[in-house]
C-alpha cells in the first residue's frame, strides 16, 4: 500500500516538474498568482459578509484554469478580484501578482468576457466584430489585416454562416443566445490577449457548441501562450477533459486546487469516488453543494451532511500533497518566473480613429434602431400638426400674445421632454460602452464624441421638419432667419435633454428609475423656467436661486420670446378701445413676460449650447470618478 502511495507521489512530482519547466522555459506570457485572498461586501444587517475566504492559486501561460462550484460560491467574484473589477464598496485583502510582482498591464494584454452578452443588437455579426477589430487592434495593422483577423476569429467560433445576420434585440429575432455568447468571445480574443478571463463562457451553448468553443480556447491558449481563467457552472464531460487546472469553491472556501486529472484521486481518497461513466464535474458539484439539506454517502463513515463533507474536504486538502505543490509552484513562479511584463506589439489606435469608428458604429445603430429617433420623428410630426391646428394662424390681436407664449412654451418644454423617449436605447449603448471601456477599447471622450456627432443628423431632422410644420401653420414671423433660430433653439434643447439623460444613465443605470429621474428633473426646471410663474414672482429660495438660473428652460423661453415678439406690433381692438393702438413687441417682452432685455437672443442660444458641453463634461467626470 505504501509503495503505491510513494509511486503516486513520485508521479505527481514528475508531472509538477514538467509543468514548471514548461511554464518557465518554453513559454513567454503572464503568470498570475494570488495568495490568502479575502473579499467582503457590506452586510445590511451586521458588519461585512465574506464572499471569498483565504483563496490561493495560480494560472500559467498556455493553460486553462477552470473555477467550478455551485451557484453563489464566489466564482465570478474571484474572477473580478483577479481582473481588478471589484467595485469600491467591496473590501479585498491578499496579494495578487503578475510574474511575481505588482504591475500595470500594457494595453491589449488583458481581456474579460462578461457573463451577460452586452452587444449592439442592430449590427450584424461581421460588423460587430470588425468594428471592434478597428478599435482594438494596433495602428500598425492595415484595414485589410484587421478585416482578415475579424473574419478568421468569426470562423474560429463557428459563426461564418451568421456573418450577415443581425445580433438581434426587441423586434428582431437575430442570433440565438449561444451564438451571441460566441460573438462576445470573438470580440475579446481579437487582440490575442496574454490574460483572458471568461465568466461562464459555455452559458447558453449546447454540449457540442460548448466543446468546440472551449477546444478552440484551449488551442488559442497554447498557440499564443495565453493565461486563461474561466468560471464554468457545469461543464459537460468532454469540456471537463479539456481543462488543465481546477479550482473548486463552495461558499467562498477553496475545496481543491490542482490538476483536473488529479481531482478524482483526491475525492476517492476521501471516500467520494466518482461513479463509473459519470461526469466528474457533476459529481464534484453534487458533493460540495451545501444549498440542499441532503446527506451524502461517505465510504466507511456512512451518511454525513453536505456541510460536514465540505469541512472534511477543506481540511483534507490543506494537508494534502496537492496543496503543498500548489504553494511550491507559487513560490517558484515568484522566484524563477519571468520578471518583465510582456508588451503587446504595435500601438493603440489614435484618438481620431477611435472617434471616427465610434461615430460610424453609432450612426449605423441609430439609423437601424427605430426606437432611437424614427419613432420620435413620427410623434414630433404628429405633435407639430396638432400644435399647428390648435394655434392655427394665431394672428396679431392682443389675445395672440398669450397664445404665442403658450405655444412657444410647449415647444421648449413638452416637445423637448420627449427626448427622454430615446433613454432605453441609450441605456443599451451605455452598457456596451461600460463593457468596452473596462476592457480598454477606448475612453469616455471618444464615446461622447461619437455619440454626439452621430446623433446630430437625426436631431436636425427632428428639429427642422416638425419645427417647420409648427412654425408656418401657427403663422409666426415669416422670416427665414427667425425660423432658423426657432429650429436651433429646438435642436439645442433636445441635445440638452439627451446630455442630461447621459448623466442620469451613468448615475441611475435602471430603465424605469432613470426615466422617472429624468422626467422629474425636467419638471422642476419647467416650473422655475419663467412661464408658469413669472421670474419676478418666483420664490427667491431654491426656485429662483439657483434653479431659475440653471434651468435651460429659462434661456429657451427667453430666446424664443425675443425671436418672436421683437419687431411685432399687436392690436388693442379686443381690449374694448375705440382707437387701434399698436403695442410694441419689446414692451410685451418687458411687461408681460419679464424677459431680460440686456443681451441678445443669440446669447440665450449660446448659453444653451454651452450647457450641452457642461452636461457632457459632468458625464465625463462621473465616468472617470466611477473608474477610479
Amino acid at each position: 500500500m505504501d509503495s503505491n502511495v510513494d509511486e503516486q507521489v513520485d508521479t505527481k512530482n514528475e508531472a509538477y516538474q514538467e509543468r514548471s519547466k514548461a511554464c518557465f522555459h518554453e513559454k513567454i506570457g503572464l503568470c498570475l498568482t494570488w495568495e490568502d485572498l479575502y473579499v467582503e461586501i457590506p452586510n445590511i444587517n451586521n458588519g461585512n459578509k465574506a464572499i471569498l475566504q483565504g483563496i490561493n492559486g495560480y494560472a500559467c501561460p498556455g493553460d486553462v484554469l477552470a473555477i467550478l462550484g455551485p451557484s453563489g460560491c464566489g466564482k465570478s467574484t474571484l474572477l473580478d478580484a483577479l481582473a481588478g473589477r471589484l467595485d469600491s464598496k467591496t473590501r479585498k485583502t491578499g496579494e495578487i501578482l503578475i510574474n511575481g510582482r505588482k504591475q500595470l498591464l500594457a494595453y491589449g494584454t488583458l481581456a474579460y468576457v462578461t457573463q451577460e452578452n452586452i452587444l449592439t443588437w442592430t449590427l450584424t455579426v461581421g460588423e460587430a466584430v470588425y468594428y471592434s477589430a478597428q478599435l482594438q487592434l494596433p495602428s500598425s495593422m492595415s484595414r485589410d489585416e484587421k478585416k482578415e483577423r475579424a473574419e478568421s476569429t468569426i470562423r474560429e467560433m463557428g459563426l461564418q454562416d451568421s456573418m450577415d445576420t443581425r445580433i438581434g434585440g426587441w423586434g428582431i429575432k437575430g442570433l440565438s443566445g449561444g451564438q451571441k455568447r460566441r460573438v462576445s468571445i470573438c470580440i475579446e480574443i481579437l487582440t490575442r490577449p496574454k490574460l483572458l478571463f471568461l465568466d461562464e463562457p459555455t452559458s447558453g451553448l449546447d454540449s457540442a457548441a460548448s466543446y468546440y468553443v472551449m477546444k478552440r480556447i484551449v488551442e488559442l491558449a497554447r498557440q499564443y501562450d495565453m493565461t486563461v481563467l474561466a468560471s464554468i457552472h457545469q461543464p459537460v464531460s468532454h469540456v471537463f477533459q479539456l481543462l488543465h487546472n481546477l479550482c473548486l469553491l463552495s461558499k467562498g472556501r477553496m475545496i481543491y486546487f490542482g490538476s483536473a486529472t488529479d481531482a478524482d484521486q483526491f475525492f476517492t481518497k476521501n471516500g467520494f469516488a466518482c461513479p463509473t461513466h459519470q461526469n466528474p464535474a457533476d459529481h464534484y458539484l453534487r458533493i460540495i453543494n451545501t444549498d440542499f439539506d441532503e446527506d451524502i454517502e461517505c465510504g466507511t463513515r456512512g451518511k454525513i451532511t453536505a456541510e460536514e463533507v465540505t469541512n472534511l474536504l477543506i481540511t483534507s486538502y490543506r494537508s494534502s500533497f496537492d496543496c503543498e505543490q500548489m504553494h511550491s509552484h507559487i513560490a517558484d513562479i515568484h522566484s524563477k518566473g519571468p520578471k518583465e511584463l510582456v508588451e503587446k506589439n504595435g500601438n493603440k489606435v489614435s484618438f481620431f480613429t477611435q472617434c471616427l469608428i465610434l461615430t460610424q458604429r453609432s450612426f449605423t445603430n441609430m439609423r437601424r434602431d427605430s426606437g432611437y429617433y424614427w419613432m420620435r420623428l413620427v410623434i414630433y410630426v404628429a405633435l407639430g400638426l396638432g400644435l399647428g391646428s390648435v394655434f392655427y394662424n394665431v394672428g396679431s390681436a392682443y389675445n395672440s400674445i398669450q397664445a404665442r407664449g403658450s405655444m412657444l412654451m410647449f415647444v421648449a418644454s413638452l416637445l423637448t421632454i420627449m427626448a427622454i423617449g430615446g433613454f432605453p436605447s441609450f441605456l443599451e449603448d451605455m452598457k456596451v460602452f461600460q463593457r468596452e471601456r473596462l476592457n480598454g477599447h477606448y475612453g469616455a471622450v471618444a464615446f461622447i464624441f461619437g455619440n454626439t456627432v452621430s446623433s446630430i443628423p437625426f436631431l436636425l431632422l427632428i428639429s427642422f421638419i416638425p419645427g417647420a410644420i409648427t412654425y408656418y401653420l401657427v403663422g409666426l414671423q415669416q422670416k427665414h432667419e427667425k425660423f432658423l433660430y426657432f429650429s436651433l433653439i429646438l435642436l439645442a434643447c433636445m441635445m440638452l435633454v439627451e446630455s442630461l439623460m447621459m448623466v442620469v444613465a451613468v448615475v441611475v443605470p435602471n430603465f424605469l428609475v432613470g426615466l422617472i429621474t429624468g422626467a422629474g428633473m425636467q419638471g422642476l426646471m419647467m416650473l422655475s423656467g419663467g412661464f408658469f410663474q413669472l421670474p419676478n414672482d418666483l420664490p427667491k429660495f431654491f426656485w429662483k436661486y439657483p434653479l431659475y438660473y440653471i434651468s435651460f428652460h429659462k434661456y429657451a423661453y427667453q430666446g424664443l420670446y425675443k425671436n418672436e415678439f421683437m419687431g411685432l406690433k399687436f392690436s388693442s381692438f379686443d381690449l374694448g378701445r375705440s382707437d387701434n393702438v399698436r403695442i410694441e413687441g419689446d414692451t410685451i417682452l418687458e411687461t408681460v413676460w419679464q424677459v431680460e432685455m440686456g443681451y441678445s437672443k443669440w446669447v440665450d442660444l449660446a448659453i444653451l449650447f454651452g450647457m450641452v458641453i457642461v452636461y457632457k463634461l459632468i458625464f465625463l467626470c462621473i465616468v472617470r470618478l466611477v473608474k477610479r
